[in-house]
């Protein structure tokens, strides 16, 4: 699958067929999350796989969705925090957030073409999901990710934005760009 095509067609999927995927094909999507740009090239993401019944099914309590327990695996991504915050003080809890968009991504995609589907779960109760899986306290959950086949591929598409509606030009809200400048050859 090219890039573009796994762009367009990544979408959240909340119901999974009761097939189980292979666990490597999991393992490789992570591996995809190393190539994502990293404040000083320090790699503070880490990834739990989670096949246990019982624990998915405390995670998916944490997470508010009962669609999380209906998946066979679960992929929890973490942040490490300590040598990113200590190199960049503040800016690095931002930096820390970026490069997790960043990582997170490169694995969203490669599950796509593998013909794995997700839906990001950022809504969860945090302390709960880091006693479960022994999480430390200086590492922070970013996010949640249920692993399993599509149940039905003949979703709607949800409306994108309009590239209009958020594309401008030298400064904020000008969605004007200056005419090119033409130069004799």
């Amino acid at each position: 699958m090219d890039l573009n095509k796994a762009i367009k067609a990544r979408h959240s999927v909340r119901k999974f067929k009761e097939k189980r995927p292979d666990w490597r094909d999991i393992i490789d999507s992570i591996e995809t999350a190393r190539y994502a740009p990293m404040a000083g090239n320090n790699f503070s993401l880490k990834f739990i796989v989670v096949d246990d019944e019982n624990k998915i099914e405390k995670v998916a309590a944490a997470c508010q969705q009962q669609f999380v327990g209906e998946a066979k695996y679960l992929v929890v991504v973490c942040s490490a925090t300590g040598r990113t915050t200590n190199a960049y003080e503040e800016s690095g809890k931002v930096f820390l957030r970026q490069q997790a968009g960043a990582a997170i991504q490169n694995f969203l995609l490669n599950l796509e073409e593998k013909g794995l589907a997700t839906c990001w779960v950022g809504y969860f109760v945090e302390d709960i999901i880091k006693r479960e899986l022994k999480i430390p306290e200086t590492s922070q959950v970013e996010a949640v990710f249920p692993i399993g086949f599509e149940f039905d591929k003949k979703h709607l598409r949800q409306e994108k934005a309009d590239l209009d509606s958020f594309l401008y030009f030298n400064s904020y809200g000008n969605k004007r760009q200056k005419p090119l400048k033409k130069f004799d050859v």
